[in-house]
């Protein structure tokens, strides 16, 4: 284990304020490098979805101020296809996750960051999962035609970088801990065709301390393939939930799986299986984003 592992673990298990947590801070069972980005223009990573459909492939994005593209990537990192996003712009792409719509599998990208907190309103697109092909690889697609719901929330701008969507195709969304601790809001699946702009109800405050100074602000969050857990990521530890009736969640067993700082910035989460988590990267100035597989032992 890296020091710095084991002294922010020192921090994070001393004192009295540990003793009252709901949280039991335990390392991975195994922490395993995968790979870098190929794509150069995969710079900044910000999310990470395991296709159901297509099995080894991840879909990824980049975040604000870049182009409209979703990235598919093997598990070590190699280009698998590059789609530009019909009817889509990039204000500050977070996050992406897959969910069930009229078509099949979609996937629903996140324009909903939001730093300093003054958006009156964000947006969601959602598109069916391309199709890899042999050519993919090699040229740029396109997406069909996008849908967008513009969402706002009832309690004023939140910066949000994670998103996950259940079966029913409701939007969860975890907002980052900024400013106002870190909150649940759920979007219902009629949003897509209410048309105008939707309001997503509150519907948990997560026990989760938001304190950067370890790492702790969440950047991604991802269902279980047979949705029952939710594991919500921070920069530094993956936090585990059950999920509730009316996508409540409630820590599953108190497990925080505290891996540390191991990655240049880490944003992306995804399960590979129901044990076995994918996490990903953003660049750094020395290196390129980072693919990691995390397994935190069984439930």
């Amino acid at each position: 284990m890296r020091p710095l592992i084991l002294s922010l673990l020192a921090i994070l298990t001393a004192g009295p304020a540990a003793a009252q947590s709901v949280w039991t801070i335990a390392p991975p069972v195994a922490v395993i490098p995968l790979g870098t980005f190929q794509d150069t223009t995969l710079s900044e990573s910000s999310a990470a979805v395991a296709s159901r459909s297509q099995p080894g492939v991840i879909w990824t994005l980049n975040d604000s101020g870049n182009a409209p593209w979703l990235y598919a990537v093997d598990s070590a990192g190699g280009t698998l296809g590059t789609f530009r996003v019909t009817g889509a712009g990039n204000f500050d792409w977070e996050t992406l996750t897959s969910s069930p719509c009229p078509t099949g599998h979609c996937l629903v990208i996140g324009d909903i960051g939001d730093n300093p907190e003054t958006r009156p309103s964000v947006l969601l697109y959602r598109v069916p999962e391309p199709a890899i092909t042999s050519r993919s690889a090699s040229e740029l697609g396109a997406t069909a035609p996008a849908d967008t719901v513009r969402v706002r929330y009832p309690d004023g701008p939140h910066d949000i970088e994670a998103i996950y969507a259940n079966a029913a195709g409701d939007i969860f969304l975890v907002s980052k801990g900024r400013s106002k601790g870190i909150l649940l809001f759920r979007l219902p699946v009629s949003a897509w065709s209410g048309g105008g702009t939707a309001t997503a109800e509150l519907v948990d405050s997560l026990p989760i301390k938001p304190d950067i100074s370890i790492g702790q602000w969440v950047s991604d969050a991802a269902l279980s393939p047979d949705g029952t857990r939710v594991a919500v990521r921070t920069y530094s530890a993956v936090f585990f939930f059950s999920v509730g009736a009316g996508g409540h969640l409630t820590p599953d067993q108190g497990r925080e799986c505290f891996f540390g700082m191991i990655e240049p910035q880490g944003e992306g989460i995804t399960w590979l299986d129901d044990r076995r988590l994918l996490l990903t990267s953003e660049s750094s100035s020395t290196s390129r984003g980072t693919l990691t597989l995390l397994d935190c032992g069984p439930r």
